[in-house]
């Protein structure tokens, strides 16, 4: 029986050593028994970059990207001044002036009767309560969120649709009621002005397109505001206003995901928005 000696570091033909792994001069790595991840081991264990998956750089944090701008949120950033504008004169203005103005700019009954697109958009030039009201607050940061995910026209449309919805769903009962003799006919002429309808739709709107952790805290929150106002029953008909237009933004969800993937693709914005076609797709 003969034996062929071997040069150390080397490898008979048929041992299974891939090529590909030799070193320099064709020599293949010996891998010693017993010897956890050894340098042949570790070569082989390093994934190749084309199959890994490919990770998104993470985005620093932009604080400032919750206030509207000129330039990344143009229809928040305009409305709010406009707001800002109304809000100081009412406060400072002559008294009977601004009261005439708000009356003129009334959602009641009468009004929407004779110009009821007139009103409609007179009635979203004013705070109820001013500035510091909280839905002047809430408007800022989740009208510039929505707008910074879908765009400033599709924000427009989801503000004023909502508005419009609401208004005319809780002003047709009170004109259906003096009708039928159950109101009285001061009622034709009440004072219903603000942004809050709009707000609340934004709202609604807002949390479809968030991740799970922060959507149905937000739909909570909105939902407990809304209800606790129609428990108080301090104005029925306002309170009614908001939560039917909170669930105007929850029932447009679909159609602001159709919107988003259109505007971004289906890359989300905030890792997973909740619905297949705005995640990343996967590589076969």
């Amino acid at each position: 029986m003969t034996s062929v000696a071997e040069p150390v570091g080397g490898a008979r033909v048929g041992d299974g050593v891939d090529p590909a792994a030799a070193g320099p001069g064709g020599a293949a790595p010996v891998l010693l028994a017993g010897v956890p991840r050894q340098r042949g081991e570790a070569a082989a264990a390093v994934p190749d970059p084309v199959d890994a998956p490919a990770r998104r750089p993470r985005q620093a944090l932009r604080p400032w990207r919750l206030l509207p701008t000129p330039t990344g949120t143009p229809f928040t950033f305009c409305y709010a001044l406009l707001l800002l504008a109304t809000s100081f004169y009412a406060d400072h203005g002559n008294p009977s002036e601004v009261a005439a103005l708000l009356q003129g700019s009334s959602t009641d009954v009468t009004h929407l009767a004779q110009a009821p697109l007139l009103v409609l958009v007179a009635s979203a030039l004013w705070i109820a309560g001013g500035v510091t009201s909280g839905f002047a607050l809430v408007f800022l940061f989740v009208v510039t969120a929505l707008e910074r995910r879908i765009g400033g026209v599709r924000t427009a449309v989801v503000f004023f649709g909502g508005h419009a919805l609401a208004t005319l769903a809780t002003e047709m009962p009170v004109g259906f009621s003096v009708a039928a003799g159950s109101l009285p006919d001061s009622s034709l002429h009440r004072l219903d002005y603000g942004i809050s309808f709009g707000v609340m739709t934004c709202i609604g709107a807002l949390a479809g397109l968030l991740p799970a952790w922060a959507r149905w805290p937000l739909v909570a929150a909105a939902g407990y505001q809304a209800v606790a106002g129609l428990l108080n029953s301090s104005d029925p008909m306002t309170d009614w206003g908001h939560l039917l237009s909170l669930v105007l933004g929850l029932t447009a969800w679909p159609l602001l995901w159709h919107w988003r993937a259109q505007r971004s693709g289906p890359a989300p914005l905030l890792g997973d928005l909740g619905h297949p076609a705005l995640r990343a797709p996967r590589t076969p």
